[in-house]
């Protein structure tokens, strides 16, 4: 009875102790999704096939940019991200380098000499940290939780561009299709006084037959602009899971009147590429690496073990038990070419990220003065494209008159009209061409919408730790 009390107490002092290497504190569920949501800001657990567009806030295009954001897969796998982190920092904060062991052993004399020798062994190992192995696997757990963060800003921004092509083609598909129908209808008004006059006997057959032809080209206008249409409203509405992309009558003239984005001062410019949130991944990609390499540096040899043992054992049979405890340090030999082999690969990947950084600076800065130029240039067309309508415009109004007067004859009538279609059509294309080189800009800028709540501009980089 003695014995067996003993042999429990030894156990539950182990467990006692095992249980003490335990961190001092632990993280609930709750609290992990608490740290999930703040480790990525603006994030919120998507729910399957909804579309969390909150139409009460944001620009019309913010809110595209927000509805496929929430649909990507990086933004779906955020929140286990977050809490795998978290688990990473929990690892850092423990006593030792590995879970304790628990080693239990028995020794008997029970099936050779039957003398009665009896041993009974219990005992835990300790991991223990190497010198500075600890803070460094601290440090390299705060940068690659900032590297993730860093990483969704990247991907957040190639959904932006991938939406902004989409919403401009839409735009323009619009534009196309508005054009299209003025001038089906200019054609049937010009048809029906043709056809009149021709009852009238002032003009002839063949009058009519090219202004009813130039009404047939209006209509086959029309059709390929309503499946041009059709297409671009397909290929938005499969970036945000949703077809239900029919725009108000007040939403559709605001968009062919354009809803540009502000234009970025040169300052504001140079901030933007600085905090580029490409740029941003990779400048954490690179801490991950010289955080790893510091921590390859200190891990010279397998972590050194501590064990704490207590022993019960008794010679022969008749003979007491006797009681003796015992403490060892485990040291691995360390060094060699492994070690070598781990710091030479952590530094080269260090080395590797320092590199892309630089050259992904280049491009981004090449990419941010190309849109520049490009936005100057369509500024400069859609200036001109103005002036030409216009011109047109006018143009078209003195032969309509002079049509109506008898003084131009309907071929001339028709080519006039089809200059001034072309002109009108061009300076709507030019304007939003324009419109879309400012996006551009800003996309190549690093900048998402305004009026976005995962507006990266709204959240600088945080300097790391």
């Amino acid at each position: 009875m003695q014995r067996t009390m003993f042999r429990w107490g030894v156990l539950g002092a182990l467990a006692g102790l095992a249980a003490g290497m335990a961190p001092a504190q632990t993280v609930s569920g709750r609290e992990t999704a608490a740290t999930a949501s703040r480790a990525v800001p603006g994030m919120q657990a998507p729910v399957p096939g909804a579309l969390p567009i909150p139409m009460e806030q944001g620009t019309e295009l913010a809110r595209l940019v927000e509805a496929a954001w929430a649909l990507q897969p990086e933004a779906l796998a955020a929140g286990a991200r977050a809490r795998a982190g978290a688990a990473r920092r929990e690892i850092a904060g423990q006593w030792t380098a590995e879970p304790p062991a628990v080693s239990l052993s028995a020794k008997t004399d029970r099936f050779n000499g039957r003398e009665g020798a009896r041993e009974y062994e219990a005992g835990i190992a300790l991991p223990l940290w190497l010198p500075g192995e600890r803070a460094r696997t601290a440090r390299l757990a705060d940068a690659e939780e900032g590297a993730e963060q860093g990483r969704l800003a990247a991907a957040r921004l190639r959904t932006a561009g991938q939406v902004r092509e989409a919403w401009w083609q839409w735009l323009r598909a619009e534009a196309v299709l508005a054009q299209a129908q003025e001038r089906l209808t200019s054609a049937e008004a010009l048809a029906a006084d043709v056809a009149r006059r021709v009852r009238a006997g002032d003009l002839a057959l063949v009058d009519r037959h090219q202004a009813d032809g130039a009404m047939a080209s209006a209509q086959a206008g029309v059709a390929e602009a309503e499946g041009a249409l059709e297409g671009a409203r397909l290929a938005l509405g499969a970036l945000v899971a949703t077809e239900d992309l029919q725009p108000a009558p007040a939403a559709q003239a605001r968009r062919r009147e354009g809803v540009p984005e502000p234009v970025p001062t040169a300052s504001e410019a140079v901030a933007a590429v600085d905090a580029h949130p490409e740029l941003i991944a990779l400048r954490r990609k690179a801490e991950v690496a010289r955080r790893a390499a510091e921590l390859a540096s200190v891990q010279e040899r397998a972590n050194p073990e501590l064990a704490l043992l207590t022993t019960r054992d008794r010679g022969a049979r008749g003979e007491a038990y006797r009681q003796s405890a015992t403490v060892a340090l485990r040291i691995p030999f360390g060094g060699g070419s492994r070690h070598e082999a781990r710091v030479a690969s952590a530094l080269a990947e260090a080395m590797e990220a320092e590199a892309q950084l630089e050259r992904e600076q280049a491009r981004v800065r090449a990419q941010a003065a190309a849109a520049r130029a490009r936005h100057c240039a369509a500024q400069a067309q859609w200036e001109a494209a103005q002036k030409r309508e216009a011109l047109a415009a006018a143009t078209r109004g003195f032969v309509q008159k002079s049509f109506a007067l008898g003084e131009t004859d309907l071929p001339t009538r028709l080519r006039i009209g089809q200059e001034a279609a072309d002109a009108a059509r061009d300076a709507v294309r030019a304007r939003l061409d324009r419109d879309a080189a400012v996006s551009g800009l800003r996309q190549a800028l690093g900048l998402l919408p305004p009026g976005s709540p995962l507006d990266t501009a709204a959240a600088p980089e945080a300097p790391p730790r």
